[in-house]
């Protein structure tokens, strides 16, 4: 049996992978900062589907919290097969709005652990010759939108990168780039959503599935939605200085209210 392990697993994406792949089988390693709720989670999957699931208490804000899910995911003797890098959040407000601490924070989780758990995951699937990771990234990482798009857009060319630098080697790397999805992210950032369309809202479950069927067909960039795959289609056509302004206006109208 395979085990994948999921950061950020608690809620929206993140939980959506966790019930997906237990249903399929895998076991799974649930990383959060909350334990109550991923001890709750864990009890749940494991009674519904049998799997073992096991809880891992980690802040990827911080070195120590980096550092103990690379030491998980670098435990030969308990190999993990699928690590899905979903952990993230964002800032209300725009450039020097946000506090600098709070813009560090954010490259902390969007890059710094996602480079460090991917490179700590990846080194051993490749002796195995075979293994995933998912490193989730937005459609914010195609239209210049401050530290979040810059973050995400990081995401995307690192693992693009990284994906074409193992090819053969039967370890898989793609980026996820969702659109609006109803969790607790937007909550947490206290942004409204009031004005966000009805169309533009993309369902959970349903975006994983279609990743994952993404990962199997091996590509190395996803996005799980033809609405959205539309809309990133016109962005690539848009002058850039447009573009920016477009999207700073989109940003105060759908996301910090």
């Amino acid at each position: 049996m395979t085990t994948a392990l999921i950061t950020g697993s608690t809620s929206g994406i993140g939980a959506a992978f966790a019930r997906r792949l237990a249903a399929d089988g895998h076991d799974l390693v649930l990383v959060a900062r909350d334990t109550k709720r991923l001890r709750e989670q864990a009890t749940e999957l494991h009674d519904r589907h049998g799997i073992e699931a096991e809880v891992l208490t980690a802040d990827l804000a911080t070195d120590e919290g980096i550092g103990a899910v690379e030491a998980r995911l670098t435990d030969r003797k308990r190999p993990v097969d699928l690590l899905i890098n979903n952990a993230g959040f964002g800032n209300k407000g725009q450039y020097l709005e946000v506090p600098l601490a709070d813009e560090l924070t954010m490259l902390k989780v969007h890059c710094e652990a996602v480079l460090r758990l991917t490179s700590a995951a990846v080194a051993p699937m490749r002796e195995r010759g075979r293994g995933g990771v998912v490193n989730v990234a937005s459609v914010a990482a195609f239209v210049p939108r401050g530290t979040y798009g810059a973050s995400k857009a990081w995401v995307v060319q690192f693992t693009q990168g990284a994906a074409r630098d193992l090819a053969g080697s039967g370890v898989r790397l793609m980026a996820l780039c969702p659109g609006f999805v109803r969790t607790e992210f937007h909550e947490r950032a206290d942004m409204g959503t009031d004005n966000i369309p009805k169309w533009m809202w993309l369902d959970a479950d349903k975006l994983v599935a279609a990743a994952l069927a993404d990962l199997a067909r091996g590509k190395s960039l996803s996005i799980p939605d033809p609405r959205y795959k539309t809309l990133m289609g016109v962005v690539k056509l848009a002058p850039r200085g447009l573009l920016g302004g477009v999207t700073a206006k989109t940003g105060r109208k759908y996301g910090p209210q």
